[in-house]
């Protein structure tokens, strides 16, 4: 919990998360506690900052008031800059099917409903759940009833991911899905030649990289880091990056980061993209100082029963 003492008033209400008055106006994200005690994300623009709350426009998915003492971390974010940064958040995730082309796709309206075998001896959730962003086509209740039926004719759990509190998240709770618990995530993007610009020259000694089609995979010192990162037009996601525990803080990241970038942009990738989970501070910092912002939030909702 954060300190929210106010020896001056409430002018001075800035807690260790660095917010305050003079937030108001800008675009920022904020994690808070919630009655339960589980934490949440809101991102949108700071349209108030009272006494005991703040108020957040969630970039035209309503407003929501959160009390200053539930605020856990949050920080001002730039606003949606570029022509990239302002397409929809299912006209971004529809790049991710260039990540694994084994995917099988069921359309219902602009929503996917999307399955594929174990990788790595585990079923992802991207890959195994409904991309549930856009018009279905149907109401509400019957696409949520066609989603159930058809993980559960795979003989799997109903998931969907969401725009984080929109309206389709709003709409599949009150017919009884709720949140999975881990997963959470925001969608990042940034420009390809700036985010080079930002590594400075930073690469990596000796990587081995395997290059197929427009999939590359980059390891470091035998697997003690690796990434990969897929092509789809111009668009590059960077995905399943990971440093084993006692390889870390030693530029191993930043390092794959810089050989999957610099490949990209030999391709002709414009805009680079990524998903890092909302809990991960390591890692957002990390795309924070290449230029990533966030340009929305996810949330794997479940049918359970």
């Amino acid at each position: 919990m954060v300190d929210t003492t106010e020896p001056h008033g409430a002018e001075t209400n800035v807690g260790r998360h660095g917010l305050g008055p003079h937030v108001v106006g800008q675009r920022i994200v904020v994690r808070h506690l919630l009655p339960d005690g589980s934490a949440t994300d809101v991102l949108g623009t700071c349209t108030a900052w009272g006494a005991d709350s703040l108020t957040v426009d969630r970039d035209g998915h309503g407003v929501v008031v959160v009390p200053l003492s539930a605020v856990v971390t949050g920080k001002p974010v730039p606003p949606r800059a570029s022509v990239r940064a302002r397409v929809s958040a299912r006209e971004v995730e529809l790049h991710s099917f260039a990540d694994w082309p084994q995917v099988t796709r069921e359309p219902l309206g602009e929503w996917i409903v999307r399955s594929a075998p174990p990788m790595g001896g585990r079923l992802l959730k991207r890959a195994n759940s409904a991309l549930a962003m856009g018009d279905p086509g149907v109401p509400l209740d019957e696409a949520s009833a066609r989603v159930r039926a058809s993980y559960e004719g795979l003989g799997r759990t109903p998931l969907a991911q969401v725009e984080r509190d929109g309206d389709v998240e709003q709409g599949l709770r009150e017919l009884g899905w709720e949140p999975f618990g881990v997963g959470d995530s925001a969608t990042m993007l940034t420009g390809v030649a700036g985010a080079v610009r930002a590594l400075g020259g930073r690469g990596a000694d000796d990587p081995e990289v395997v290059e197929q089609g427009d999939r590359l995979t980059v390891r470091l010192r035998g697997g003690a880091a690796s990434g990969e990162a897929s092509l789809d037009g111009d668009w590059l996601c960077l995905h399943s990056l990971h440093v084993e525990a006692e390889h870390r803080r030693q530029g191993l990241a930043t390092g794959v980061i810089a050989e999957l970038l610099d490949w990209g942009a030999s391709r002709g990738a414009r805009t680079a993209w990524l998903h890092v989970e909302s809990d991960n501070e390591a890692g957002t910092a990390l795309y924070d100082g290449l230029g990533f912002r966030t340009h929305h939030l996810n949330r794997y909702l479940v049918m359970r029963g």
